[in-house]
Parts: structure tokens; C-alpha cells; sequence
């Protein structure tokens, strides 16, 4: 941790309304005594040595780099975070926080999400009146959810997320690591639990066993490396206290890297979610359905990569973060991803419901049906007039339903005064019934490519 000192006197040499070397005298008492002698002696051998103001002070970088060294050498962690917060306020270095934000931008997309998942079990219970084995993971997911925004509210960011390292106390340092150290096993869990959702639904609707096969493998493959990165999280350091008390250089402990952990998390989980997007688009050209639909159902699908963009920007905001010597501050955009990637991982995974739910609320989004005409000629003697072919189709929200007769043009009337003994025309009537279940499987009727047969169930075009 001692890497922190490198960056943090980079104003050191200012003191506290330094404008005459009168002023110099007082002001040097509020540093630490390991950074009084770096300090005059830096101003001795530097051009500020006949010019003791702030600002010749604040902007000879030569000086601010030869007295960095030397605190770095003498001081200890504590003492030199200190003197930072000292000469940053005496040259009047802008106060920077940005955890309102991340606070505002966690609790709204916490709302947003959890209200997503209400809809969509309550449609579940109420409707469909089945829950599937994703429905129960996806509520698992919105419970680990909680105590993520519960702790970026009372935890993280009051005790420093988005603000620079040296304004913080030293007790508001323990406190950040600390509960950032939940915040991690928070993250690998949900990240888990997200693929997890889509590769049950996956198992729902693809109905080749070969996909199957390669489903349930991606399963195996996300919860295994869901538990040993978690389990990784938890034991990282041993003790697991030196991980929020390392900081200072004053414990005794050991702890694995922590950038290498999430590099490999980011790493795996961005392949991850390139293949399971493979798997359904691949899948496409074996629905039975007009192209577009198919367009619609391939979209639907692809809203998917946005969590696997997200995922890249986050491990550029890695990038960043492995080399910060300010963690608190740089931490922030790694935190804001990570909260942004979760939620909109939650809301893809309920997507297919509620399309439903909007399919019932408003009819028309489900797409029209064109009805059809067709002609009959009468069998009989004699040329008879065309028949046309009336047909209605009502949809219901939950079924479709409708009747269908096939008649003859009425009759001349000369013929409609004979009891006709032999009819001139075909009189049919044919009633039929078709139930759409409410399940999200029907979104994407799938054929079993299979050998040993495929699926009957034909969607309508």
C-alpha cells in the first residue's frame, strides 16, 4: 500500500496562508514532523527560496517532486495522506465527490429493476399461475440485491466512494475497504445468479437436445466459477480483516491480488455471455415463424449484448483502477458499471414476461391477423355462382378463438323456390379453437432438430 505515497504530495510543499516567511513558521506545525524537514529543506535548494508564496510554491513541480520523495521515504501512510489534505486546502485544490451520484444512480436502478421482477412474478402467481425454476432465481437475485444498495447507501459511499483517499480519515479508510469487501462477494454472486436466469429460460424454449446438452453445460460452467470466485472473495486474505486494515502498512497479513481476481472475473464473464448470445441467434432459423417475427425474436435476444458491453466498459474502468494510487476516487466508475451491468442483467431476464404482460394490457402489440378468402363452386348441375369464403377471427387476451363457415352466394330466386333435392351448392361449417398459453416459452416455438423427431406445435405466421 505504500505505493499511495508516490502520488500523494504532489502539493506538498504549500502551507496554510503562506505569503511571508513569517506565516511559514506557524503553518509548518500542522504538518507532520517527517514532512517538516523534507518540506524546508525542499524550499532551501529549490527557485521558491526567495519567493515564499503559495502560488510559486503550488506550481514548481521539480519541488513538489523532490519533497514527494522524500515524505515517502520518511512518513508512514497515515502521515502522509495527512500532509496532502494540508497543502491541497492552502493551494486551493477543488474538493471532488462523486458518491451523491453513485448513491442516486444505485437506488433508482434498484427501484427500477425490483419493480421489473415484482411485475413479472406477480403476473406468474395472478396469471399464468405457475412459477418456473428461473422465476425462483430471479427472486433470489432481487434479495441479494438488497443489501447491495443498503451498503453503497450506508456504507461505501459515506465513508468515501468518489472522493480522493487523502480527505479521508483514516478510520473512514477501514470502513470503505471493509464494506467494500461485501460489496465483491455481492458482485460475483449476482453475476452468477444473472446467467444463471437466462440459462434456465434458455432450457425452456430450446427444445433440441443438443442445445440442451450445451445448456446445461454453460450451467455447470457458470455456477462452478460463480463459487470459487466467491469463495475467493471471502478468503482473498488471510486474516480476512488485513484486507480492510492492509491499507496503512501497519498489519501483518497476506492477500492475493486483488486486480488479477477481477480480471479474471471480467475476463470469463465477458466470454460467458458472448456464448450464451451464440446459442439462441443460432437458433433462429429453426423457428417457425414469418421473418419478421424472427427479426423481433433475434432483437430481443441481442438486447442481451448491451449487458455484454457494459461488462467491456467496466473492464476498462479496471484498467484504471489497477493502476490507481487513488482507489477511493477511482473506484467509483468500476462501482457504477458493476451497478449498471447488474440491474440491466435483471430487467433482459424479464424481458419475455413482460412482453406478455403488454401483449394483454394492449392487444395490438401482439401483431394482427390478416383474414383469408377463398372461392367454392357449386358441384350441381348448370354453372352455380361462386361461394366466398367469410371468415372472423377474435383474439381474446389469453386465447384465440374464432369460427369459420364456408357457404355459397345466395341463390337466384328461382332456385330458392324448389325444395332443392339435390343442394347446388357445398354448405360447410367448420368451428375451431386454438389456445396460446402464457408461458414466455411461447414467444419462440422452437422445432426439436432432434432425430428422433421433431415438434408438431406450429406458430402462427
Amino acid at each position: 500500500m505504500r505505493a499511495i505515497l508516490g502520488f500523494v504530495f504532489a502539493l506538498l510543499a504549500a502551507v496554510v496562508s503562506l505569503v511571508s516567511a513569517q506565516d511559514l513558521g506557524a503553518a509548518l506545525q500542522l504538518l507532520p514532523k517527517c514532512a517538516v524537514g523534507c518540506l524546508v529543506n525542499g524550499i532551501t535548494h529549490s527557485a521558491c527560496a526567495n519567493n515564499l508564496t503559495a502560488s510559486c510554491i503550488c506550481t514548481n513541480m521539480p519541488l513538489q517532486e523532490q519533497i514527494s520523495r522524500c515524505v515517502t521515504a520518511n512518513c508512514t501512510i497515515t502521515q502522509a495522506l495527512a500532509t496532502k489534505n494540508i497543502t491541497d486546502t492552502t493551494c486551493g485544490v477543488p474538493f471532488r465527490s462523486r458518491g451523491a451520484t453513485y448513491d442516486t444512480t444505485s437506488i433508482v436502478l434498484a427501484v427500477i429493476s425490483s419493480s421489473i421482477v415484482v411485475l413479472r412474478l406477480c403476473f406468474k402467481v395472478l396469471v399464468t399461475r405457475s412459477l418456473s425454476s428461473d422465476d425462483y432465481v430471479v427472486f433470489l437475485l432481487m434479495l441479494v440485491g438488497v443489501p447491495s444498495v443498503i451498503i453503497t447507501h450506508y456504507g461505501t459511499t459515506p465513508n468515501g466512494l468518489g472522493r480522493d483517499l487523502w480527505t479521508l480519515s483514516p478510520e473512514q479508510i477501514t470502513n470503505f475497504l471493509y464494506y467494500f469487501y461485501f460489496m465483491a462477494i455481492l458482485y460475483f454472486t449476482q453475476v452468477m445468479l444473472v446467467k444463471l436466469c437466462l440459462l434456465l429460460f434458455y432450457l425452456r424454449i430450446f427444445p433440441s437436445k443438443t442445445v440442451r446438452h450445451l445448456l446445461w453445460g454453460t450451467v455447470v460452467i457458470n455456477v462452478l466459477f460463480g463459487i470459487i470466485f466467491v469463495c475467493v472473495a471471502i478468503f482473498q486474505c488471510s486474516p480476512i480483516s488485513f484486507f480492510w486494515q492492509n491499507w496503512d502498512g501497519e498489519h501483518k497479513g497476506k492477500c492475493l491480488d486483488i486486480n488479477a481476481i477481477a480480471w479474471a472475473n471480467a475476463a470469463i464473464s465477458i466470454a460467458l455471455d458472448l456464448w450464451m448470445l451464440v446459442i439462441p441467434l443460432a437458433q433462429l432459423k429453426t423457428l417457425r415463424l414469418h421473418w419478421k417475427k424472427k427479426i423481433g425474436v433475434g432483437l430481443m435476444f441481442c438486447v442481451g449484448t448491451f449487458v455484454t458491453i457494459v461488462s467491456i466498459i467496466r473492464l476498462q474502468a479496471l484498467v484504471t483502477f489497477e493502476k490507481s494510487n487513488d482507489p477511493t476516487w477511482d473506484n467509483f466508475p468500476v462501482s457504477l458499471w458493476s451497478t449498471v451491468e447488474i440491474n440491466v442483467g435483471i430487467m433482459c431476464t424479464c424481458m419475455p414476461t413482460i412482453r406478455l404482460l403488454l401483449t394483454r394490457l394492449f392487444p395490438i402489440l401482439s401483431g394482427g391477423t390478416n383474414s383469408g378468402k377463398s372461392k367454392y363452386h357449386n358441384s350441381g348441375n348448370g354453372d352455380a355462382p361462386s361461394g366466398k369464403l367469410n371468415s372472423s377471427r377474435k383474439r381474446t387476451l389469453g386465447n384465440l378463438s374464432g369460427s369459420m363457415s364456408d357457404h355459397a352466394n345466395e341463390l337466384p330466386s328461382s332456385l330458392a323456390a324448389k325444395p332443392p333435392a339435390k343442394p347446388p351448392g357445398i354448405l360447410r361449417q367448420k368451428t375451431y379453437a386454438v389456445h396460446y398459453d402464457d408461458d414466455e416459452a411461447s414467444l419462440v416455438q422452437m422445432r426439436d432438430l432432434d432425430r428422433h423427431g421433431r415438434s408438431n406445435n406450429r406458430s402462427e405466421e
